[in-house]
């Protein structure tokens, strides 16, 4: 019988680096490039994790052309300078290199369009860590967390059996249970106690260091 490798698919935003600045900068870019007056902090936060299209479109009242034109001008200002606008979490660099080398496979899975990704890795030096690096397409093909999931458990053919999902808002709880995946949701991103009690996932992890043994032990290692 074939072995499948132990595996952890990690989200980007609110669960490897904190992309606040750089994502809130340019929604309110994006917004005033419309004339429409700032959104607050609580709409701002409740944008990291979301596919952002349909964030822009609860923002704008509901107009599914404005949210793709708000798209792009938060693209405009992402693109060169938002996406740097970022910071690992503390500790983070430890975490995976201590899954890697207790043989788990990492993979990142995220909502965000697959290039910004990749740049967030290498420019923060974490792409020895990830066999590779999954996200959404800038038509928004796999924006959907569970698609992007399925995707990613076909394309690296990943046993679902052996395989968490790690992220901190209920998309990725979400997303992983309709693949049949267990799920790890982190307490310092950008998911609120509501959303974890309305969207269990296995296990809470409330700080950095505990998510070693939470990964392995759900993994059973």
């Amino acid at each position: 019988m074939t072995r499948f490798a132990p595996t952890a698919l990690f989200d980007l935003d609110g669960t490897l680096t904190d992309p606040y600045p750089g994502i809130s900068g340019s929604i309110l870019y994006a917004i005033d490039k419309l004339g429409h007056p700032p959104v607050d902090e609580i709409t701002l936060r409740a944008a990291i994790g979301p596919p952002l299209e349909a964030s822009f479109a609860a923002m704008l009242g509901g107009d599914a052309l404005l949210a793709k034109e708000a798209l792009a001008h938060y693209r405009e200002r992402y693109a060169p300078i938002g996406l740097y606008e970022n910071k690992v979490f503390d500790g983070i660099p430890e975490v995976l290199a201590n899954l890697k080398g207790a043989g788990v496979q990492l993979f990142v899975a995220s909502s965000k369009p697959r290039v910004f990704c990749e740049r967030i890795i290498e420019h923060f030096g974490l792409g020895s860590f990830f066999i590779r690096v999954h996200g959404s397409e800038f038509d928004g093909t796999r924006a959907n967390k569970a698609d992007l999931i399925t995707y990613v458990l076909e394309r690296e053919v990943i046993d679902p059996d052996c395989c968490v999902m790690i992220g901190d808002r209920r998309h990725d709880i979400d997303g992983a249970r309709k693949n049949g995946i267990k799920v790890i949701a982190v307490g310092w991103g950008y998911g609120s106690e509501a959303e974890f009690e309305a969207t269990p996932p296995d296990r809470i992890v409330r700080d950095v260091p505990a998510l070693v043994p939470a990964v392995t032990a759900e993994l059973g290692l």
